[in-house]
């Protein structure tokens, strides 16, 4: 029998959703748009040492590989190049095995869906669209809602405010630990899937659950940690 994740006499309404990795086969795409912004304003950046960053924003990764302040003029110049970059990479990622699928049947179930992801407002959409689960998605949270990205707990908070849900209504589905860490943060428990790739079982240990992707997620929703709300 499954554990809830929840106290005794609330309920599970809300199912927060990274995007990148988690609903579509994004972050190499990510990884190689950043080194290839970095290559354009004058920074040599391996591939294999931006990668591991991938699931944290701009804000985060910029300072990181370069020393520059994530907010400045040259981040931004960066961060422009950047998008351009990853939005002719788009057309050609694919959605993650089983991804509308298990949105659908939580729709079907009553949960509420709500994005939280540390991507811009305009690249969440186009993703989305991507994905082709954008139809499927109630409200959400980007980097302009939040003061800081993952693993902050900022745009988590930002996700419930807009869902209008209290923590202990709601659970996070995402692909690294800084979905974990940032929802942790937030005291939403996570559920983790493996298909962003680049992650050990080790590494996502703090999730209630760990699953190969949206699929296997789904094909094993009745003895998972949400079975208790449905």
């Amino acid at each position: 029998m499954a554990t809830s994740l929840h106290p005794p006499g609330s309920a599970l309404r809300t199912i927060l959703l990274d995007i990148d990795g988690t609903l579509i086969d994004s972050n190499d795409a990510h990884a190689r748009a950043w080194v290839e912004s970095l290559a354009e304003h004058g920074y040599v950046i391996r591939f294999q040492d931006v990668r591991p960053l991938i699931g944290m924003g701009g804000d985060k990764i910029l300072p990181m590989l370069t020393g520059l302040d994530g907010r400045g003029d040259d981040a931004k110049r960066i961060a422009s190049t950047r998008s351009a970059i990853f939005r002719r990479l788009l057309p050609s990622l694919q959605a993650t095995r089983g991804a509308r699928d298990l949105l659908v049947r939580l729709q079907e179930l009553g949960f509420e869906l709500v994005i939280a992801t540390s991507a811009r407002e305009e690249e969440m959409q186009a993703i989305l669209d991507q994905a082709g689960v954008a139809d499927l998605i109630e409200t959400g949270a980007s980097s302009g809602d939040a003061d800081a990205s993952k693993p902050e707990p900022d745009i988590i908070h930002a996700a419930l405010r807009k869902a209008g849900r209290p923590p202990y209504q709601a659970l996070m589905l995402g692909d690294t630990p800084y979905d974990i860490e940032a929802a942790t943060r937030a005291r939403v428990p996570t559920i983790a899937v493996r298909c962003g790739g680049g992650w050990s079982d080790e590494d996502l240990r703090a999730a209630a659950a760990i699953y190969d992707d949206p699929a296997h997620f789904l094909a094993q929703l009745a003895s998972s940690p949400i079975a208790p709300a449905l």
